[in-house]
């Protein structure tokens, strides 16, 4: 007796996937009539706009424009930006968005976002840098932006480095060398404050990076950065949260990530090796670190993971919304990534009590 059709695999209420009873074995059919090739294709559940309680306060699409002057329309920013590619064993999916109450107020997105290939062939590295400006300042996306940008040139500028590093394992210098080039990019947004006249609290961000190696034999996949947020893995259908909670930094910072001199050929001592020298009064004193800790997270990937980086504005309601979790294990769990805007459409699912900018990275490992 011919095989029946195979069974459709339906979505439960809990998020999951159930299989229903098997369907009895179908009578043979006439030998005048053909036979009929019945598909089973499992599917996603369909994008929504909104999960939890409510819908949220603001309407779903932008509304105003942030303003513009004639003579700095460099300084726009958009409402929207999304990137991907495919390296190695991995797939990139990334994306940033104004958040509901930025749209609905005319600001500028605060979260800048960069993605960047430096190298060639398997030796090339991927980097994915996400920064959030600090919230009610008037600089917070030029911060923002130019905090992607230091980071990006810093790491750009050592990607052979990295990544011999990142095949090799060596997870101290890793750690100390990207702590140094960390502290040199936000050191330079302090020194830019100083310049505008500012305190640094009002011309700073966040920082949030990821570095994958294209090399299809390597795994590794290297978290760093400094600021809120949230570093997440699906697998085997659950949400992990695997935010680095330690600071601990241990060693000292490794020469050859871009260091600089300890001091500067007329003889000036550098403050933290910043390229700030230090002030000639102690009535100027140096730029105060940073407040955030530095973290910093090297794992290996297994197949079937997806590793998600984000901003706070979706870090905060993926760990407060549960159903929001549940809805993109759903839409995430289907073995192949989705496409750029199935990505932004996931992304972008509102919920109400969260109206902060969106800007997210996710990798799905083959």
């Amino acid at each position: 007796m011919p095989p029946g059709p195979a069974p459709t695999v339906l979505p439960s209420t809990t998020g999951g996937f159930r299989t229903p009873p098997p369907e009895p074995a179908p009578e043979y059919l006439p030998a005048d009539r053909p036979r009929e090739t019945v598909l089973s294709v499992v599917q996603p559940p369909p994008p929504v706009g909104h999960v939890g309680s409510g819908p949220p306060t603001y309407a779903p699409e932008p509304t105003a424009l942030p303003p513009a002057e004639p003579d700095e329309l460099e300084d726009l920013v958009a409402d929207t930006v999304l990137d991907g590619a495919r390296y190695g064993a991995s797939t990139l999916r990334a994306m940033s968005v104004r958040g509901d109450s930025a749209r609905y107020r005319g600001e500028p997105r605060r979260d800048a976002l960069l993605t960047a290939r430096f190298g060639a062939g398997e030796r090339a590295l991927v980097l994915v840098a996400m920064a959030t400006g600090a919230r009610a300042t008037p600089g917070a996306h030029r911060a923002a932006a130019e905090a992607c940008r230091w980071i990006g040139q810093a790491v750009g500028r050592s990607h052979e480095r990295l990544a011999d590093d990142i095949r090799a394992a060596r997870r101290g210098d890793l750690k100390s060398g990207l702590h140094r080039l960390t502290d040199r990019s936000l050191g330079r947004l302090r020194a830019s404050a100083a310049e505008q006249g500012v305190e640094p609290e009002e011309y700073a961000a966040g920082l949030r990076c990821l570095l994958l190696p294209a090399d299809p034999d390597c795994r590794t996949r290297v978290f760093f950065g400094v600021g809120a947020g949230g570093l997440f893995r699906l697998r085997d259908g659950e949400w992990q949260d695997i935010e680095p909670r330690v600071a601990d930094t241990a060693g000292e910072a490794v020469v050859g990530y871009g260091s600089l001199p300890h001091e500067t050929p007329e003889g000036d001592r550098l403050t933290m090796d910043l390229g700030i020298t230090t002030p000639p009064s102690p009535y100027e004193p140096a730029p105060r670190p940073p407040h955030a800790p530095f973290r910093f997270r090297a794992s290996v990937a297994r197949p079937g993971d997806t590793l998600l980086l984000c901003t706070s504005g979706l870090a905060e309601p993926l760990r407060g919304e549960p159903e929001l979790a549940e809805y993109l294990t759903a839409r995430w769990s289907q073995g192949e990534p989705p496409g750029l805007a199935a990505f932004l459409a996931d992304s972008s699912v509102r919920v109400k009590g969260y109206a902060d900018d969106r800007t997210a990275a996710a990798v799905w490992e083959a």
